[in-house]
């Protein structure tokens, strides 16, 4: 029976959630703010956390980041408004697994809470340090079918793809850079699929998920006794992908020391566990994924440089869905199967005027958010065709125009516009300036009355 954390500040909410799952099958604990949420982590053995992202004390992101410290094995879900979408989307940077937005509904939050559940049990196998054929059986990249790698057809698409089949053939470390959602993960299992490592394990990290202290013990594993809680020797992740493909998401997390021990494995092509007394050589094609600038990293002394040369053998950069609209239907498409498979529902298509607000909206969160608003249009379909009663009020406020208007850096202006667009617009100035009003009203243009106002209007909190 999984245990489940509710952490969230509306009574009302947790206590639906709860009965819920408990009729489910599920254990569940239940706090009000993300303080007595980490003591219950502290007292019990938690499987998976649903997390608000606004807390009374902490943001999902401050929450998150404690979490990972104190059970990071522990899968999180982050709870939140349609509106912060954007925002929650970058919690992926730090190890959250997926995101569900308000009004929750039941059907959906069920199908999430069991695919994140497998989802991370296959990642505990794997890095438990499981023998290769035992991740053939329960890995992750041995479960994909031809079916799950799909090409988008726009020009950037076919791009990429190009560059998977010139690159994948050779041992070449490669480094994939995109916005969070573009698909990087996807990318490298691409790459692996291409490549003659594809019989041999491909094994995913999550660098912004792995404590400091504990990014050593799972990278290269450790001795039995080299440290408080080593109760028995353990592979690390490069052992286990031996022969194989390491995949490193969100690279520029890892802590500088880390930086040094990977450096030395990629010069040396050798390992060694934390408490061992020699080297294990290892076979391992590495490739990275980052959303951040990590050339500008190298520059503040963020990101080692000599690494950065090392793991820059070949880069991939990928195009945020929005300016590649010829993509959007393609992969809609593809998510309409995978969201009737899960949902046991046969809805067959979108209405011609659905497509045209999925081609014209933004996609922040680019390709994790088109796939969850499909999953939901899905749920809420009651007939053959998916109509715009089934979209959330962001997406069918937004036209071609308004989608791609923000807050103008060159002049600090606020466009005339209208609905969501004006209100994302408000938004985006909050966020350069940490939420400080009077920056946020300068650069806006617009005195500190009216921001208040619009604040209220748009039901921004304050």
């Amino acid at each position: 029976m999984a245990h489940i954390l509710i952490i969230d500040d509306d009574k009302d909410i947790c206590l639906t959630l709860s009965r819920f799952l408990i009729k489910n099958g599920y254990q569940v604990e239940i706090a009000g703010n993300g303080e007595d949420g980490l003591q219950i982590l502290r007292n019990h053995s938690i499987d998976l956390i649903l997390c608000d992202y606004r807390l009374p004390d902490y943001t999902g992101l401050e929450v998150l980041q404690k979490i990972k410290i104190l059970s990071p094995k522990s899968a999180v879900v982050i709870i939140t408004g349609y509106s912060d979408v954007r925002t929650a989307v970058e919690t992926f940077r730090f190890g959250a697994s997926d995101y569900v937005t308000k009004p929750l509904f039941p059907d959906e939050l069920l199908v999430t809470i069991k695919e994140t559940l497998e989802k991370n049990e296959t990642k505990k196998n794997q890095q438990a340090g499981a023998t290769t054929d035992s991740n053939s059986k329960n890995s992750s990249h041995e479960k994909l079918t031809t079916s799950d790698f799909i090409v988008g057809k726009s020009i950037q698409s076919k791009t990429v793809q190009k560059y998977i089949e010139l690159i994948a053939p050779s041992d070449m470390s490669v480094i994939v850079h995109g916005e969070t959602g573009t698909g990087k993960e996807f990318v490298a299992q691409s790459i692996h699929r291409f490549s003659k490592r594809n019989k041999n394990p491909f094994i995913a990290i999550d660098c912004g998920a792995l404590p400091k202290e504990l990014a050593g013990s799972e990278l290269f594993g450790h001795m039995k006794g080299s440290f408080t809680g080593a109760v028995n020797d353990k592979p690390g992740s490069f052992e286990v992908a031996n022969g194989g493909t390491i995949f490193l998401d969100e690279i520029g997390n890892l802590s500088y020391e880390n930086q040094i021990k990977l450096l030395r494995v990629i010069q040396e092509r050798k390992i060694k566990r934390i408490g061992a007394t020699k080297d294990t050589a290892i076979d391992v094609r590495i490739i990275a994924a980052t959303n951040e600038d990590l050339s500008k990293a190298v520059k503040e002394g963020k990101f080692r440089e000599d690494l950065f040369h090392r793991l820059n053998e070949f880069k991939i950069q990928l195009s945020p869905l929005r300016e590649r609209r010829d993509d959007i239907m393609v992969f809609a498409d593809h998510f309409l199967k995978k969201a009737n498979a899960s949902l046991q529902k046969n809805v067959q298509s979108f209405s011609a005027d659905v497509t045209e607000y999925l081609k014209n909206y933004y996609w922040h969160g680019n390709l994790r958010e088109l796939t969850n608003v499909v999953k939901r249009s899905v749920l809420l379909t009651t007939g053959d065709e998916i109509l715009k009663d089934s979209l959330p009020v962001e997406i069918l406020q937004v036209t071609m125009d308004d989608s791609l208007v923000g807050v103008d850096e060159s002049k600090g202006v606020l466009k005339s516009i209208a609905g969501s667009a004006e209100r994302q617009a408000i938004i985006e100035a909050l966020e350069k300036v940490a939420y400080n009003k009077s920056k946020a009203a300068d650069l806006l243009n617009i005195d500190r009355k009216t921001l208040y106002n619009k604040l209220k209007l748009y039901n921004i909190p304050m």
